[in-house]
């Protein structure tokens, strides 16, 4: 992927409406959970839980929004929507290799 990980003007826009600090938590906050989200997908798509997996993917896009990670976000939604259906095991590692990406941009536009 060539596009930016996140629109900075969404994130410029939610710090101007929120607040750099509380953004900035916000940015922890998410940092620390995605992961978690991720290996809670794997885990439902293991044990055939799609309403954890739907649940789940739905949060990581609701979250990803947020910050303008569209490119996240639209995965994780055809996640939610296709709920287990085969080929899951790829797209869960496409959507990791994204979040590895809005990870990095967000990390560098909010070092803590």
């Amino acid at each position: 992927m060539s596009a930016l990980p996140i629109d900075l003007g969404t994130l410029r826009e939610l710090e101007a409406t929120a607040g750099a600090d509380f953004v900035r938590e916000l940015v922890a906050t998410f940092l620390a959970e995605a992961p978690q989200m991720l290996d809670g997908l794997r885990e439902a798509l293991a044990g055939s839980d799609a309403e954890r997996f739907r649940r789940t993917a739905h949060s990581l896009k609701s979250n990803a929004n947020t910050f303008g990670a569209t490119a996240l976000a639209v995965m994780a939604k055809q996640l939610e929507l296709g709920g287990l259906d085969s080929g899951r095991g790829a797209a869960l590692d496409a959507l990791a290799g994204e979040y590895a990406r809005v990870a990095k941009a967000l990390s560098e536009s909010h070092r803590a």
